[in-house]
């Protein structure tokens, strides 16, 4: 019952309206039918049987039966004639022990006289209607007519009535059906309205489109007045979320954008202070004030730099040669390497040019590989390439490390994510930064699984166009 009731919920509104309408209309069809197929078949039979029994009386009243004493032979007269037209069957039989058949019309199977006239005769008999007359036969004395006709008849009367009335039950119900759907898809139109207008809020993320009210004051017009109500309520919730998050934004780019100057002095009298204090004790703690002021002026710097991304500001672009950025970072992580014991190589071997900020694309190569180094054990090998691709330079970063969980996968690229291997020692801004970079600059970023078991980035990013030949000329 429960897969009935789950399977007749999942049909729709409006076939279950004019389903309803339409077994409803059958039940009530199939009812009158048989009320009128009882009585029309009672009432043909009652018919049919008068007009046997009144056949019967005429041929009692018409029939001229004799009997020639000196051939032996019996003379009917024009019985055969009365009872042809009617495929009936007549039969005479004198009376006497035994019975003896005088006469026979229709067919060659006798009706056997097994009756006397004393007690009631079958009025169904062989499959006929069968009705017995007692006639006079001279000059003999009296004689039994048997008049029988088939029943086959009324079947065939009672199978019409049936086919149609089973034909009007099927037309009834399928026309009950045909108007239900035609009702329910007037009734349904509002709804479809509705439907129509929040596909198109939630294709262009509106919420201050206005949804199409109904004139009838009904449990539609409700809904349509419920759906306003929300939208509203959605976007005054969305633009004091766009407020609050646009003052967010602001405040992180004001304050990263302050923090860099007195940072950088703090970091200038750090170095400075380095070289002059005297002491190993001294000069581990200034050496470790000096690495704590490093990391949190990277994290200024990529606090700012994401900030400007979610403000949509750029800085401008430039024709950047990304081999020569390539190498650059190379060099920068080269003691890194060294340090985990990573096997650090590159493949740039040719001048691929882009437009874009010189030092947000050398954050992006940065953060790739060093992520790649971070996460994955000493002795694995890092590496990085760059190539060509129709109108694009794709940038590639894979190590034979242990792969990403894929669980992780999903929310890899969101801000303040770090794997359960990071050891404390990322922010969790580098993919972030590094998918905010590639936007930026018209391209996009994907993780993939290395053909080794480990991880492997791929950056996309719109190819320079070629130089104007007076620019070239004018550079020269």
């Amino acid at each position: 019952m429960r897969a009935v009731g789950r399977a007749y919920r999942r049909i729709p509104t409006r076939w279950r309206l004019a389903g309803g309408s339409a077994a409803l209309t059958f039940v009530i069809l199939c009812g009158f039918a048989i009320i009128v197929g009882l009585l029309t078949t009672r009432q043909i039979r009652i018919q049919y049987d008068d007009s046997v029994r009144e056949t019967a009386d005429y041929l009692q009243s018409r029939a001229q039966v004799s009997y020639d004493l000196q051939t032996n032979e019996p003379r009917c007269g024009r019985l055969g004639d009365l009872a042809s037209a009617d495929a009936a069957k007549v039969r005479v039989y004198l009376l006497a022990q035994p019975p003896q058949l005088m006469c026979a019309y229709g067919g060659t199977h006798p009706l056997w006289p097994s009756f006397t006239l004393d007690r009631p005769f079958p009025n169904d008999q062989l499959g006929y209607r069968v009705e017995v007359r007692r006639i006079n036969v001279d000059p003999v004395g009296q004689a039994v007519l048997i008049y029988a006709r088939p029943l086959s008849a009324i079947d065939r009367t009672a199978a019409k009535v049936r086919f149609f009335l089973i034909l009007g039950v099927l037309g009834g119900s399928g026309l009950a059906l045909l108007a239900g759907l035609m009702v329910a898809r007037r009734a349904m139109a509002p709804v479809e309205k509705l439907t129509a207008s929040a596909r198109e809020i939630e294709r262009t993320r509106d919420p201050g489109r206005h949804v199409p009210q109904p004139e009838a004051d009904d449990e539609v017009a409700e809904l349509a007045r419920t759906l306003e109500d929300m939208l509203q309520a959605l976007d005054a919730a969305r633009a004091e979320t766009e407020a609050t998050l646009t003052r967010q934004r602001q405040f992180v780019a004001d304050a990263s954008h302050e923090l860099r100057t007195p940072l950088t002095s703090v970091l200038a009298n750090l170095e400075l202070l380095a070289e002059q204090v005297d002491g190993e004790d001294a000069q581990a703690a200034v050496a470790s004030a000096l690495r704590s002021s490093q990391r949190m002026r990277r994290l200024v710097a990529d606090l700012l730099l994401l900030a400007r991304a979610d403000a949509g500001r750029t800085v401008p672009h430039r024709r950047v040669d990304l081999a020569q950025v390539l190498v650059e970072v190379a060099a920068e992580l080269e003691p890194l390497a060294e340090r985990g014991a990573h096997h650090l190589t590159i493949s740039a071997h040719e001048r691929l040019v882009v437009d874009g900020a010189r030092d947000e694309l050398h954050r992006l190569a940065l953060n790739l590989i060093e992520n790649a180094m971070r996460h994955t054990p000493p002795g694995t090998h890092v590496h990085a390439a760059l190539a060509s691709a129709g109108d694009d330079v794709v940038l590639t970063v894979e190590d034979d490390g242990p792969g990403i969980p894929e669980q992780l996968r999903p929310r890899l690229f969101e801000r303040f994510v770090r794997a359960h291997g990071d050891g404390g020692g990322g922010s969790g801004l580098g993919l972030a930064i590094v998918r905010a970079v590639a936007v930026s600059h018209g391209g996009s970023v994907r993780i993939e699984r290395a053909a080794t078991g480990g991880a492997r980035f791929v950056v996309r990013l719109p190819a320079a166009p070629a130089p104007a030949a007076s620019a070239v000329a004018a550079q020269d």
